[in-house]
């Protein structure tokens, strides 16, 4: 599934997804079909940048992608991809995410700035696809 394959694809996150300064993956690791990475993510807004930790765990067989928060700037986030194909050719993306910073203060001053990107990422990621794929491999968000 294409747009699956886009989204795991996380090194390119920085080329296109909003507030993205850097990427790393620190591993990989394969097992049973499954691909599971331990990503360092960079984001940053005016003056404030802020890294966290994610296990990534892709399961193409699943068209799911789950997001496990490690470390970071946050209390907790739970990440949640879901992928089912379209009648019209592309995919139907269910993109789920809850967060909490640590820091009341950071929650105030990043808070509704996230929200705002978590929303435009959706755009960035169909924008991305229409660009790669062209319109007819594109996606459209549920939720």
């Amino acid at each position: 599934m294409k747009m699956f394959d886009l989204v795991a694809d996380v090194e390119q996150y920085p080329h296109f997804l909003p507030l993205c300064q850097a990427l790393t993956v620190r591993s990989r690791k394969e097992r049973d079909g499954h691909t599971i990475l331990v990503a360092d993510m960079t984001v940053g807004y005016k003056a404030i940048l802020e890294t966290f930790t994610s296990q990534v765990y892709l399961k193409p067989d699943e068209a799911t992608i789950e997001v496990k928060y490690l470390d970071g700037p946050f209390r907790y986030m739970n990440n949640i991809w879901r992928f089912t194909p379209d009648e019209g050719g592309g995919s139907l993306v269910n993109f789920f995410i809850d967060y909490e910073f640590k820091s009341r203060i950071l929650g105030a001053v990043m808070g509704s700035m996230f929200d705002r990107a978590f929303r435009m990422f959706a755009e960035a990621f169909e924008k991305r696809a229409d660009e790669i794929y062209g319109k007819t491999g594109s996606a459209k968000s549920v939720g």
